[in-house]
């Protein structure tokens, strides 16, 4: 029996965790022995991880990493990792040289560096695997490259690479340790390949897999909006970071409700951002009409019951809250950024803006004017494919 094994850098409620949780169930556990690392060691989707599949930490948390609990288990795990083996004293040089990097650019990203200082502070196996699998960029790509023994190792990225920030110094030019490197989306493979031109002959395009049946019916569970609005329900699922944009989302609610529009936002989500945006919100005096009701676990039935879902953001790899919205038959807008246009067939089955509050707002505004429009959208979205088996299959060849 082949022994693979996946590496991730957390278990929290996000894209790339469910995509990983997706892949995880499709593969046939009378074929291949599944291990899982979490190199955070938290998360609170660790209870949907198969019965089939050994987690290999010592010890993992359930909390949410952006829960209080969570962020302090996420402190002492730092700090844990930065003493074990004199980790940071070894990376010390590459700390400095590449703040001042980012400093430089007046872009400094505290988790990129700290990704380095969890993978070289992480635990060790003397476990041969046949396949190990870096399922994110980072930390888990990182932990792989450096600190696991397989006969083969593969590698996916899930984000634009050039603009969440990345490059080659941070990574320690890692990726060449890999034998095959899959990107979710074609302009994710286009990014992560300018910083990488000699990566290209193994980079290939792989596909979220999504339970799509199973979406199906968590939508019809039990949840979803408690208050007893009448208007038009705007839906937003994603974390509340820099990169998800709803500073400008809050100002394109500004607007619709300048112009006397019957909605409300809702956003389910959890991140740094949340105290700059719940106090935009007040200065806008939106606290009524843009709700920040927090990450939950079943948001489908949030989708279900939403009339329209938008993803207004300033890039993406693929996003897998759209393509949920897709499932679920969702009128769709989305901004023109890497990642989100190739999701969407503008005009076809949902509809793209520019990332400015104006161009968000018209779009909205299109779509609560225009039912029928909106049914169209939605009925087009779920008659798209979401296939990817035989991905899984080319993937598992390189156990073999």
């Amino acid at each position: 029996m082949r022994k693979l094994l996946f590496v991730i850098n957390t278990l929290g409620q996000a894209g790339a965790e469910t995509a990983l949780l997706n892949l995880l169930k499709k593969i046939d556990p009378e074929r291949y022995e599944i291990s899982l690392y979490v190199l955070m060691g938290q998360g609170e989707m660790v209870s949907e991880v198969p019965k089939h599949v050994r987690l290999l930490n010592n010890s993992f948390c359930e909390s949410p990493v952006l829960s209080s609990e969570g962020r302090r288990l996420m402190i002492r795990r730092i700090l844990k990792a930065a003493f074990c083996r004199g980790t940071v004293f070894k990376l010390l040089p590459y700390l400095l040289r590449n703040f001042f990097s980012m400093a430089a650019k007046k872009r400094i990203q505290t988790d990129k560096l700290l990704w380095r200082l969890l993978s070289d502070g992480g635990q060790r196996f003397d476990e041969k695997f046949d396949l190990a699998v870096a399922y994110l960029e980072g930390g888990s790509a990182y932990y792989v490259a450096d600190h696991v023994k397989a006969g083969k190792k593969a590698a996916f990225v899930h984000i634009d690479y050039e603009m969440a920030g990345y490059s080659r110094e941070l990574d320690k030019n890692c990726y060449l340790n890999y034998d095959r490197i899959y990107a979710v989306s074609d302009e994710a493979k286009k990014s992560f390949e300018k910083v990488y031109p000699e990566c290209r002959e193994k980079c290939s395009f792989f596909p979220n897999l999504l339970d799509v049946e199973g979406i199906r019916q968590k939508a019809a569970c039990a949840g979803g909006f408690a208050d007893d609005f009448k208007g038009i329900r705007i839906l937003t699922v994603g974390r509340l970071v820099t990169q998800k944009a709803y500073d400008i989302a809050l100002e394109a609610m500004s607007l619709l409700k300048k112009r006397g529009a019957q909605a409300r936002w809702y956003v389910l989500g959890e991140g740094d951002q949340r105290g700059a945006l719940e106090e935009k919100r007040r200065h806008l005096g939106l606290e009524e009409d843009f709700l920040l009701p927090g990450a939950v676990r079943n948001p489908y039935p949030f989708f279900a019951q939403a009339d329209i879902y938008v993803h207004a953001t300033r890039f993406e790899g693929k996003s897998i809250a759209i393509q949920e919205a897709q499932i679920l038959g969702k009128a769709i807008l989305v901004s023109n950024c890497s990642g989100n246009r190739e999701q969407v067939a503008n005009e076809v089955d949902g509809l793209l803006c520019e990332l400015t509050p104006e161009s968000i707002c018209e779009g909205i505004q299109r779509l609560i004017d225009d039912e029928e429009l909106r049914l169209m959208l939605g009925r087009r979205a779920a008659e798209r494919s979401f296939g990817g088996r035989e991905k899984l299959e080319e993937l598992l060849e390189l156990a073999n």
